[in-house]
């Protein structure tokens, strides 16, 4: 299995390009949002049993993906730089484990676009982060704009990119197989 992983601040765009990438190369979205709603409906939001749980189940999903060889794997994350390292290792361990291969897509953009970004209405639909204040807050206290330390890591700045050719970008760099046009979903 290839995990696309694929990370950035609030707002980069992960959800959107993970799914143009999806649609190029068949490969299943497992977005960070789908988690923590999961547990968010038992467990208050930030707790310690509620970042376990999260992470837990982040962990169990995505091996079980590499065990049963799920050809790919798109997964969206924001990632903290030092805060989530031990997580990071802990997937590259399980998805390798397995035969699988990790793959690191860093998104970034300006920080004006994040925040004009933050307001489109899709960002409802997951209960995504949505207001500027807080979103400065996040990124005073943590480095989000930090690269993962590991090989295979893709760097894209798509201030000015689609989507779409976001996940061309990827598709190529990678050499991901790209899904029959007659199975693309438009």
């Amino acid at each position: 299995m290839k995990l696309i992983f694929l990370y950035g601040p609030p707002a980069a765009g992960k959800l959107t390009v993970a799914q143009e990438l999806a649609k190029l190369t068949g490969y299943k979205v497992f977005h960070n949002h789908l988690t923590i709603d999961l547990v968010g409906s038992i467990f208050e939001w930030g707790t310690r049993i509620f970042w376990q749980l999260v992470g837990k189940y982040r962990l169990e999903l995505i091996e079980a993906a590499a065990r049963e060889r799920i050809p790919g794997l798109i997964f969206t994350f924001v990632y903290a730089k030092t805060s989530d390292d031990r997580f990071i290792k802990k997937i590259i361990r399980r998805v390798e484990t397995h035969g699988g291969e990790v793959l690191f897509v860093q998104l970034c953009c300006r920080s004006t676009v994040l925040f004009r970004r933050l307001k489109k209405p899709s960002r409802n639909k997951f209960g995504k982060l949505t207001k500027i204040t807080t979103l400065k807050a996040v990124m005073k206290q943590y480095e989000l704009f930090a690269p993962v330390q590991y090989a295979n890591n893709l760097s894209i700045d798509n201030t000015k990119l689609s989507a779409h050719r976001t996940a061309q970008i990827i598709q190529a760099h990678f050499a991901l197989p790209k899904q029959p046009r007659s199975k693309q979903k438009n």
